[in-house]
């Protein structure tokens, strides 16, 4: 595989700088702070080859109007890619202190697939660091169980095989099969540069390691719903049509008995709306956060007028 890594360019026409978390895995990330208001965070999706290109639209669009940052999460992008064990608490804990370290205060999060279970477990280790979520296709919310911790188990100790982990990789990592995924993904044509930062991220050292963890299945909070997003006290959109990967059985009636969530469609499209529907994207997102700030103003004149 070292002989056939790719250069990895840039993902977001901003500067990129790292942190160190608190196991000293060095984690990058994409800031331009030109702009004024509450900061916006950026995480991509969990698959073979994410990185913070997937948000690229979104990057694009806000920057210069507000300060904006996207996360190349452990194990993927630019950040360290380590052999280490792979858990949604790990995922969650670099989310937790980037906001910590580096944003320094409430943000406005965005994230995609199952990163919106990081996302979520993020939030509830540091609450007042996130102002509002919005999930983009969460996963969580299908009726289908997931396999039992002892068969995600033994499905990664078979996926880490020596010989067996490296071939399998190099299957879901290749142009082709990239090309295939990602294509399921959008309803038109897939933009070539997506697939073809996708391919050379999948091509650095160590690139297999996150990825097999998820294809074993244990990145997954089961009943994520109960476990996680259940427990948030803060407002959230969740844009979700169709994806491919995962169904929403269940996310109607969670949101209809949760006065703090919201849900759109902005049908169609199969898990990648920032790059089909950017303008329904951006215009669901304003509507969101302007009533999050009603909402909250709402609240403090409650409050004021309780305390009068």
């Amino acid at each position: 595989m070292n002989n056939n890594n790719l250069h990895l360019p840039e993902a977001l026409a901003a500067p990129r700088q790292h942190f160190l978390t608190a196991s000293g895995e060095r984690i990058a990330y994409y800031a331009d702070t030109s702009g004024t208001g509450r900061p916006l965070v950026l995480i991509h999706s969990i698959n073979a080859a994410p990185s913070s290109f997937e948000l690229q639209p979104l990057f694009a669009h806000y920057q210069g109007q507000r300060p904006v940052y996207s996360l190349d999460l452990i194990g993927f992008g630019h950040s360290e890619r380590p052999d280490c064990a792979y858990t949604p608490a790990r995922f969650s804990a670099v989310i937790a202190e980037f906001l910590t370290k580096v944003v320094q205060q409430p943000a406005d999060v965005l994230a995609l697939s199952l990163s919106s279970e990081f996302a979520a477990r993020a939030t509830l280790a540091a609450p007042a660091l996130v102002h509002s979520l919005v999930l983009i296709s969460p996963t969580g919310f299908m009726t289908r169980p997931l396999p039992s911790a002892r068969a995600a188990r033994i499905t990664h100790r078979l996926l880490r095989l020596p010989g067996l982990s490296q071939w399998l990789y190099n299957l879901v990592a290749s142009r082709r099969s990239i090309r295939y995924f990602l294509g399921r993904s959008f309803v038109g044509a897939v933009p070539e540069a997506l697939i073809d930062y996708a391919h050379a991220t999948a091509h650095q050292p160590g690139a297999r390691h996150a990825p097999l963890t998820f294809l074993s299945m244990q990145l997954f909070t089961p009943d994520a719903p109960a476990q996680l997003y259940d427990r948030l006290a803060l407002p959230v959109l969740v844009i979700a049509d169709q994806d491919p990967y995962i169904t929403f059985e269940r996310l109607d009636a969670f949101v209809a008995a949760h006065s703090t969530w919201r849900s759109v469609s902005l049908a169609p499209h199969l898990g990648m709306p920032q790059w089909e529907k950017l303008p329904e994207v951006v215009a669901a997102l304003a509507q969101f956060w302007e009533q999050v700030e009603v909402g909250k103003s709402s609240l403090n004149s409650d409050s004021r007028r309780v305390h009068d």
